[in-house]
């Protein structure tokens, strides 16, 4: 059995309309604009217009995403708060 804490993070972007992605914990929420996902290297917002799942296998820790995806940024690297301590963050 894989350990959950070691599956790597890595992103592939395919000119900006396909996005694919490893080591995914859950996805915190998302719509047509934003996603938020807590990754094995922190908590992940990905923003773009008409995004939306093309697969998710959080056993895996796999996700892709289509979209017109303008940009991503980790909001917390490295760091492994709590998804509460973030939304108070994002909230504030």
């Amino acid at each position: 059995m894989i350990d959950q804490k070691n599956k790597p993070h890595d992103m592939r972007l395919h000119s900006r309309k396909l996005l694919d992605m490893t080591g995914v914990k859950n996805v915190e929420s998302f719509d047509s604009e934003e996603f938020l996902l807590q990754t094995e290297l922190g908590h992940l917002s990905i923003r773009g217009q008409n995004l939306h799942i093309k697969n998710l296998s959080l056993e895996e820790g796999i996700l892709s995403i289509e979209g017109l995806i303008h940009s991503f940024a980790y909001l917390n690297p490295g760091n492994q708060a709590k998804p509460k301590s973030l939304l108070g963050k994002l909230f504030k």
